[in-house]
């Protein structure tokens, strides 16, 4: 491996660098884009059953915000409620779809440094192909009476970093649309169970 980081010359060291941080978000993601941090299955479920008959004790609503990005827009509108009983349901609705869209922004933390960093390193390794044409071609500079070393080593530069800006990119991108996608369902989840939540609400208060 050392010996082609030498022979990719310095343009593959931003390449290295967006490869470790890629990883580090791959990692960062799939350890909190979890069904138990975000949408446990049975949450909502729960809920419903244990505001039946009334609204829930501040202690509990405040453990329900803080188990889950589902548990946060739950919880929402039981604080909004607790210290506005006589909200309307459109201040409800507006509630959680603020606590929503806080929760989106934390989901999509990073994503877009792994779509740049996808869009990024197969340009960089154009750099470094380009960089290494310029090799080839000062080799054969009439002045230097042809140098192979010199030539070969273009050729090497030009090519590791082509492949390298792929490996690193390819990667990248599937990551980023599979996080991507797993973001949007567990947006549609939220919307969902807030709208249930919503309606149960109101069954709850009508005399």
């Amino acid at each position: 491996m050392l010996s082609i980081i030498q022979a990719a010359g310095w343009p593959i060291w931003p390449l290295i660098a967006s490869s470790v941080l890629a990883l580090a978000i791959v990692l960062e993601r799939f350890i909190n884009l979890t069904d138990h941090k975000i949408a446990p299955a049975d949450l909502l479920d729960k809920v419903l059953t244990a505001t039946s008959q009334r609204i829930p004790e501040s202690t509990a609503v405040i453990e329900l915000e803080k188990s889950s990005a589902l548990g946060s827009v739950l919880a929402s509108a039981f604080l909004l409620l607790e210290a506005h009983p006589q909200a309307a349901d459109e201040d409800l609705r507006e509630t959680m779809q603020t606590a929503g869209r806080t929760q989106a922004h934390r989901m999509e933390a990073y994503l877009s440094t792994l779509a740049t960093i996808a869009s990024a390193a197969p340009l960089m390794g154009l750099l470094g192909t380009v960089i290494g044409m310029i090799e080839i071609f000062g080799s054969q500079a009439p002045a230097s009476g042809g140098n192979p070393a010199q030539m070969a080593q273009g050729i090497s530069m030009a090519l590791y970093n082509t492949a390298f800006g792929l490996v690193v990119a390819i990667p990248a991108l599937i990551f980023w649309r599979y996080f991507r996608s797993k973001v949007d369902t567990y947006l549609v989840t939220l919307e969902n169970s807030a709208e249930r939540l919503l309606r149960h609400l109101q069954l709850m208060r009508t005399p």
